[in-house]
């Protein structure tokens, strides 16, 4: 079953010239839902992970799934002013932008094992910030877990310490 017949493109979304990869048709179909969890998974089998971050909002989806294959805690980040509790935050640049995300400053214990999950690698600079509040509190980060990569934006550059793993590459 070839994942990417899941994920349809949309011009111009969320402004022009940006060609954005929609989910909705993957996450309808329940087969390739469970096919693209295997595949995410398929690395981590014998690693013990204490945490799993989902990152606003796509990495909402396939992280809390991630979490309970792994029997793992589920680690919300958000972005500003959206989490109840004590916060810590990282800026980033986007492709189209700049923005900020935040995570509770007891969401990750020193030592933690921790993959964090978002839908899409583009540019890195999402992902990097959500290595930066992780490391900051004292977690280790086992993986960088992706469903799909646009490799021709180079964001495997800003996270070249940590593994990555995409489902699907463009």
């Amino acid at each position: 079953m070839p994942l990417k017949k899941y994920i349809r493109d949309i011009q111009d979304f969320p402004k022009p010239g940006i060609g954005f990869k929609d989910i909705t048709p993957l996450l309808i179909n329940p087969a390739a839902r469970k096919k693209t969890l295997a595949i995410l998974i398929s690395e981590l089998s014998n690693q013990k992970i204490d945490k799993v971050i989902g990152v606003e909002s796509r990495g909402f989806f396939f992280g809390i799934l991630l979490a309970e294959e792994l029997n793992a805690g589920f680690v919300p980040v958000r972005k500003p002013k959206k989490l109840p509790y004590q916060t810590i935050s990282a800026s980033y640049d986007l492709e189209y932008g700049s923005d900020a995300l935040e995570m509770h400053i007891d969401a990750i214990q020193k030592g933690d094992k921790v993959i964090i999950h978002d839908d899409v690698l583009a540019t890195g600079g999402t992902a990097k910030a959500v290595c930066e509040l992780v490391e900051q509190l004292g977690g280790k980060i086992v993986q960088v877990n992706f469903l799909m990569e646009l490799s021709f934006l180079n964001g495997r550059e800003k996270l070249s310490k940590h593994p990555i793993f995409s489902a699907i590459t463009y």
